[in-house]
């Protein structure tokens, strides 16, 4: 899994505490923190997705199409949580976060 925000996402998120992240419905979630959901091109099984921060501060949240409910879900908090800098249990290894350098 990767993400392509080097550093922890400020504004507005700074107020997102780990239980509204794990809580919030993903859509109110993803509208209260201006997140764009796209779907990324990139089939590899191994590619969960990825957050990019555009130059105007807007998160967008790059998932592959086609995998389950569940999973999406899942990667797309853990992808948040690491963009913003929500403090929570750490990911299992297949999942770490990577930052291009």
């Amino acid at each position: 899994m990767s993400t392509l925000a080097p550093e922890a996402i400020t504004a507005p998120a700074s107020s997102v505490t780990p239980t509204r992240l794990l809580d919030a419905p993903l859509p109110q979630l993803l509208d209260e923190l201006d997140v764009l959901l796209v779907d990324s091109s990139i089939t590899d099984r191994g590619f969960f997705g990825a957050v990019v921060e555009r130059r105007d501060g807007q998160l967008i949240l790059a998932m592959p199409a086609g995998r389950s409910t569940f999973e999406r879900d899942t990667v797309a908090r853990m992808l948040l949580g690491e963009a913003l800098g929500v403090g929570s249990a750490p990911v299992p290894e297949p999942l770490r976060m990577e930052v291009p350098a």
